[in-house]
């Protein structure tokens, strides 16, 4: 399997079809949101022969702050350990070695996360948010 971060081999029409219709984060979500979203963040596509198979999305400044999202791995490929290269790999990156805060939600997979060191928040009380969860199903 390879990783690479360059966007123009994203498969944006398959990251756009999984997260609309299989994921459980962001059903319905537009192509156009999708789009703005990739433009606008660090982003790790995984290949087989060309083909992409898994994704995964950082928000970030490159500086003190990253939110990891939109990770998953095509239902076909899961179970062969491509997670695991695919985190790897986002831990690895050069832009993202001096971190201080390094955050992601996950309802499904957090043994694999908890395998690369993010735990619950220490202190959950302090953080706050605005969530939207059927913002795309309007």
């Amino acid at each position: 399997m390879e990783i690479s971060t360059d966007k123009a081999r994203l498969n944006v029409s398959l990251i756009h079809h999984f997260l609309s219709e299989q994921s459980a984060w962001a059903k319905g979500i537009p192509l156009e949101t999708v789009q703005r979203s990739i433009e606008h963040s660090l982003c790790f596509g995984a290949y087989i022969d060309g083909q992409q198979i898994a994704f995964a999305r950082v928000v970030t400044d490159k500086a003190t702050f990253a939110y990891l999202m939109d990770v998953f791995v095509l239902p076909a490929y899961r179970g062969q350990g491509h997670a695991k290269t695919l985190m790897h790999a986002v831990q690895e990156h050069p832009d993202l070695q001096e971190i201080r805060r390094f955050i992601l939600v996950s309802s499904t997979a957090r043994g694999l996360y908890e395998k690369f060191g993010f735990q619950a928040p220490t202190k959950p009380e302090t953080f706050m948010e605005i969530n939207r969860p059927t913002i795309y199903l309007r």
